[in-house]
């Protein structure tokens, strides 16, 4: 038998047919529904916020407090050469932009490291923001150019 649309069905063991509630004594959840005798649980309406512990004092409430946050914290983007080399041919243009286009960097936004692993055999115009030693050496040495990111100060208001 071939598998179409017409004949398509879960597999076996996979579903369940639906707990159906308040519906008389012989199904065996009639009258409280499951829900036991009186209480927060057993009132309509009632939904508990993610974690609470039923007055309990909160794990995250529990635990202590350690450290801060830095935010203005310096984000870097790190590539390889290796993976730019293989991304691209002799005498490509490689900007942080084309990078997040073809998918090699996650976010155009900070700033890029291009670091040193691996060789680098074509000629290519590398723009970042900045260069390990070994990456800008092995540039220059395959006949490309590594030329730095300078964002302007931000002018005070």
């Amino acid at each position: 038998m071939a598998l179409g649309l017409n004949n398509l069905k879960p597999a076996k063991g996979s579903t369940h047919k639906k707990k159906r509630v308040g519906r008389g004594p012989g199904s065996g959840l009639g009258k409280t529904a499951g829900r036991g005798h009186k209480g927060q649980k057993s009132r309509s309406g009632y939904s508990s916020r993610p974690g609470f512990e039923g007055g309990q004092m909160p794990l995250q409430r529990r635990l202590p407090k350690r450290g801060f946050t830095n935010i203005f914290k310096k984000e870097w983007i790190e590539i390889s050469l290796a993976k730019i080399e293989e991304s691209f041919n002799a005498g490509d243009e490689v900007t942080p932009e084309i990078l997040h286009n073809r998918g090699l960097i996650k976010k155009a936004k900070h700033d890029l490291v291009i670091l040193g692993n691996g060789d680098v055999s074509k000629a290519l115009n590398i723009s970042a923001h900045r260069f390990t030693k070994t990456a800008k050496d092995k540039i220059e040495k395959a006949g490309g150019a590594a030329t730095q990111i300078v964002k302007a100060p931000r002018a005070e208001a």
